[in-house]
């Protein structure tokens, strides 16, 4: 099959792999502890799940966003191609 066809390349999946993963850490950083009817628990607001948090899953969402919008370099695919026969 022709590669030339493919929107994707072996750095476009990269880049979806790490921009989740950077998603996935991110939310596991904004988790915390829960507060109850006894309890306050203030952690919930520090920095670490304010502010440090959403801006890493952004961050992830991002490199998403240039995984998805990068275009796969031709001279690399050529190459392949040429290889193939």
């Amino acid at each position: 099959m022709n590669r030339k066809n493919f929107a994707f390349d072996k750095g476009n999946f990269i880049a979806l792999f790490v921009g989740i993963v950077i998603i996935l850490v991110g939310f596991v950083l904004m988790s915390g502890g829960a507060s109850t009817a006894d309890h306050y628990d203030p952690s919930i607001f520090d920095a670490r799940h304010t502010k440090v948090a959403p801006i890493v899953t952004l961050v992830g969402f991002l490199s998403i966003i240039y995984a998805i919008v990068r275009k796969p370099h031709s001279a690399n695919v050529e190459a392949e191609d040429d290889a193939e026969k």
